[in-house]
């Protein structure tokens, strides 16, 4: 089938504006081919004949039913040279994707439980992040997660053992399954992370309930809300995040792939945007969920039928919602001023 020269160039614009990745659990861009080529050089049994078999296995019913194969894949993820090869092949891609900036969650009780420690995996992703920045420019920073099916006693564990790491993160979040684990379960672990100056995000309203968000907010004192999609069912919710301009870190591709959404065409982030909503898109869990963040800017306005300068307004939401520092937001702003003066004056882009 032929494209359209629109479609074309859709996507070369949903692919090349400058944007921020916000909501990206490295873990979860283990891509098929360099599971195996880790699960060869560790000694480890996949349980799947090849890279096409374990790939055909990415066929979700719902969030849990991913973390199952999930943490299944990170167990080829043993020395510090694996976390450096997931780490730099990520940021390849997301700089081929216009990512300037890239703020990224990793789960150490995935990894600690296993008996990898964070003098392992943390050099590993640092000296990958560095490399990539002197390569390309990308700036990235390193959000804690902490798995929210595990208690909150091992979240305060988890988090004091990374003490050695705190000056190398931004911040601390909450993921893992949502339903029956609510957020004000970790609030002593998010309060000692407000305590050292991290910042606070959490996984909320994607599975669970809109409550779940007001707890994130009140009990955890997010400045972010991953997912969030559900908040559309509580209209007091809608007007608090508007006024206070709280960014969701929204995944449509992940949405449709753990059946949030049966079609991307009824995906309400176009809904949310209109009330005034600040939303930002972005990959999740890319190589299970068949598409990192250009494919989610590209697919997510075809489906919706949005306007094609709506993947201006997603990079610009995306850089305001950054922890990055005022400076650097000035930097990529005008990266997208500049890119967006450089298009083809009939495409219909304004800066």
């Amino acid at each position: 089938m032929t494209r359209s020269p629109d479609a074309d160039r859709l996507a070369e614009v949903a692919r090349c504006v400058p944007k921020a990745e916000l909501h990206l659990h490295i873990e979860g861009s283990l891509e098929p081919e360099l599971a195996f080529e880790l699960a060869g050089r560790n000694g480890v049994e996949l349980g799947f004949a090849d890279v096409e078999a374990l790939r055909a296995a990415y066929s979700f019913t719902d969030l849990q039913s991913f973390l199952d194969i999930y943490y299944q894949g990170a167990s080829v993820l043993q020395t510090e040279k694996d976390f450096y090869d997931l780490m730099a092949a990520y940021l390849r891609r997301a700089h081929g994707d216009g990512v300037v900036r890239a703020e990224l969650f990793f789960d150490p009780q995935t990894h600690t439980e296993r008996g990898i420690g964070y003098d392992t995996f943390m050099p590993g992703f640092l000296a990958a992040m560095a490399d990539a920045e002197a390569a390309t420019g990308i700036s990235t920073d390193l959000i804690l997660c902490f798995l929210r099916h595990l208690s909150g006693d091992d979240a305060l564990a988890t988090f004091e053992e990374a003490t050695e790491y705190h000056d190398k993160i931004i911040g601390v979040g909450l993921d893992s399954g949502e339903v029956g684990n609510p957020p004000e379960r970790f609030v002593e672990a998010f309060n000692k992370a407000a305590e050292v100056g991290l910042h606070r995000v959490a996984h909320a309203g994607e599975e669970g309930p809109p409550a779940y968000i007001w707890g994130a907010l009140d009990e955890l004192g997010v400045e972010r809300i991953d997912h969030g999609v559900r908040c559309e069912e509580d209209d007091a919710l809608i007007d608090r995040l508007v006024a206070e301009q709280m960014p969701l870190t929204v995944c449509p591709l992940s949405n449709l792939a753990l059946r949030v959404v049966d079609d991307l065409a009824d995906h309400n982030i176009g809904r949310l945007a209109d009330r005034g909503v600040l939303v930002t898109v972005n990959a999740d869990d890319p190589a299970y969920f068949g598409g990192y963040i250009a494919e989610n800017y590209h697919q997510t306005i075809e489906a919706l039928g949005l306007a094609p300068a709506t993947a201006i307004q997603w990079a610009r939401n995306s850089i305001e919602a950054t922890f990055a520092t005022d400076d650097q937001k000035r930097t990529w702003f005008d990266s997208i001023d500049s890119y967006v003066e450089n298009l083809d004056a009939t495409w219909g882009f304004t800066a």
